[in-house]
């Protein structure tokens, strides 16, 4: 066991005599630099509870590494890049979707390009219609309702725990699934891009604290987006009020100008320019 003395002294030694130890320093900017894209990672995809354990577990094994003489700071770097390696793949899905929008944004755009831009907007613009006109039909009706637009990183529990359907999306179907008493009506729909992808699905409830006419259905919209890179669409079933939840973040009363937009912005980022999931 190393003192706090020796640690110093270690750690002096490094600075005071560069040359001779600038290949530790290069590793130290590559660890840097693989813990940022990490936490990066966590950040953009809403996981906060998951950026707290890895920085808690490089700052233990960081001081247990200083302070023991069996763990070298060649294991220590070991250590850290696969922990970093099973973080990034738990997001793998949505780090190939930023690398594969880099590379769009940044090519060359061509006149089929810009045709197939067209039709992909026509076809989104056919889905937003269609989910507006069930929201606010649901809404006047006062017909409670919980629309998750997913971005394929779901657990899978989350969608065996409903009925999958994978059927193209209409106001008709939607309002069908939401009428009181059915079947599906009290859970949850799934829509991926093009498809309603299930529905009755059940959703982890949020643990923060809200006010009272917060009833199960807002919970669970709030809760979902707090593990999930997802957004919800939530009518409420006392009032009609429409609720539009990111990141946890809710938005209330909400009017079909302001779902078209959230919508419109969804689904800018679910289609590439090619007219396929991304």
């Amino acid at each position: 066991m190393r003192t706090f003395g020796e640690v110093w002294t270690a750690v002096k030694e490094v600075f005071l005599n560069f040359s001779d130890h600038w290949i530790f320093v290069v590793e130290a900017v590559f660890l840097f630099l693989l813990i940022y894209f990490v936490l990066r990672t966590l950040y953009e995809n809403n996981a906060k509870r998951l950026i707290a354990v890895y920085v808690l577990l490089i700052l233990l094994t960081g001081a247990t590494a200083l302070f023991s003489e069996r763990i070298t700071v060649e294991i220590y770097y070991i250590f850290v890049m696969l922990m970093s390696l099973f973080f990034l793949l738990l997001f793998s899905t949505e780090i190939k979707r930023s690398i594969w929008n880099v590379g769009k944004r940044t090519g060359p755009v061509s006149h089929d390009a810009s045709a197939k831009n067209t039709a992909v907007s026509a076809r989104a613009d056919e889905y937003i219609t269609g989910i507006v006109k069930a929201v606010q039909s649901l809404s006047k009706s006062n017909t409670g309702a919980l629309i998750v637009l997913s971005n394929g990183n779901l657990p899978k529990e989350i969608i065996d725990s409903g009925v999958t359907l994978n059927a193209n999306i209409s106001n008709q179907l939607i309002e069908g699934i939401f009428i009181p008493k059915a079947p599906l009506h009290d859970g949850a729909m799934i829509i991926y891009g093009d498809k309603i992808q299930a529905a009755g699905c059940f959703l982890p409830l949020t643990q923060k604290d809200f006010p009272k006419d917060y009833g199960t259905r807002h919970r669970a919209g709030i809760g979902v987006t707090e593990v999930a890179d997802v957004s919800t669409i939530i009518v409420s079933e006392e009032t009609g009020i429409v609720s539009v939840v990111k990141r946890g973040e809710i938005t209330r009363y909400v009017d079909s100008e302001s779902l078209r937009r959230f919508l419109k912005e969804y689904y800018w980022k679910e289609f590439s320019s090619g007219g396929k999931k991304a």
